[in-house]
């Protein structure tokens, strides 16, 4: 099912304040927080991909940029400074870790994708927890790391997240446009943009039909349809199943991403 916004239009004012309150959802445990907070005006990132400077490790390795919680970069055996990459970031859910995305390395030397996977500085990302903040300041680290060891194609770069990480990859890409080319969003529960709004980069988000944990209605009928409605080029994904990222779906979502098929 391919969503496009053809409706109506939404003023940026309407349409921020549509993310910040019409898209709230019931407090769980371990999940989203009850009433999506508002966004502190700190969404930028700085980081812009380049000319590396610095040697990568192949394959899989730490971050090192803080302690205990850190992140993971994945570079395929076969990246060459001299042929850009494509990019994914990954962004885990409440309670989880980079490690949470035990698949993607794999995924990454399969499609020759350079893969970062960020810890959030708390047990969820900043927004969740009363707005952008310190996990805005780490991922623009982490993103300045990694483009000093790879070189990166600017229009292959694609935020990602499940459950709070896919609500933070909405709410925070959407101002961020001039550097994620795609959103990919696995379950989110809220959107809850900041001024700037900058770029309109396509978005994909999927939803298990019983999912157990977040609301499938709440992506359906009001995520989806505000981003839509904003002129959003949206593609949405339901799948039989639960609070989840199946193999199926991750792939699908990376063929996208990397233009591999036709969006569902």
């Amino acid at each position: 099912m391919k969503v496009r916004g053809r409706n109506h239009r939404v003023s940026r004012r309407d349409f921020l304040k549509v993310g910040a309150s019409a898209l709230a959802v019931p407090m769980l445990a371990g999940c989203n927080s009850a009433v999506a907070p508002a966004a502190a005006p700190s969404s930028r990132l700085s980081a812009q991909p380049g000319s590396p400077t610095i040697q990568p490790t192949l394959g899989l390795s730490e971050l090192g940029l803080s302690t205990p919680r850190d992140g993971l970069l994945y570079v395929p055996q076969n990246h060459s400074w001299d042929t850009p990459a494509p990019l994914f970031i990954g962004l885990h859910g409440a309670g989880g870790a980079a490690a949470n995305w035990a698949s993607y390395p794999d995924r990454a030397e399969t499609r020759g994708m350079v893969f970062l996977a960020p810890d959030s500085r708390g047990t969820t990302w900043d927004l969740s927890r009363g707005g952008f903040g310190p996990d805005v300041e780490f991922l623009d680290r982490a993103l300045n790391y990694t483009f000093e060891r790879c070189r990166i194609d600017p229009s292959h770069i694609a935020l990602g997240g499940f459950s709070d990480g896919a609500s933070y990859t909405l709410s925070l890409g959407v101002s961020n446009g001039d550097l994620f080319s795609h959103l990919i969003a696995y379950s989110p529960g809220y959107f809850s943009p900041a001024e700037p709004l900058v770029g309109k980069p396509p978005i994909y988000i999927s939803h298990g039909n019983v999912d157990s944990i977040l609301s499938v209605r709440n992506t359906r009928e009001s995520i989806v349809l505000t981003l839509s409605n904003a002129d959003y080029d949206v593609t949405y994904e339901e799948f039989d199943g639960d609070h989840e990222v199946p193999a199926e779906i991750s792939e699908s979502a990376l063929d996208w991403f990397q233009g591999v098929s036709p969006a569902p």
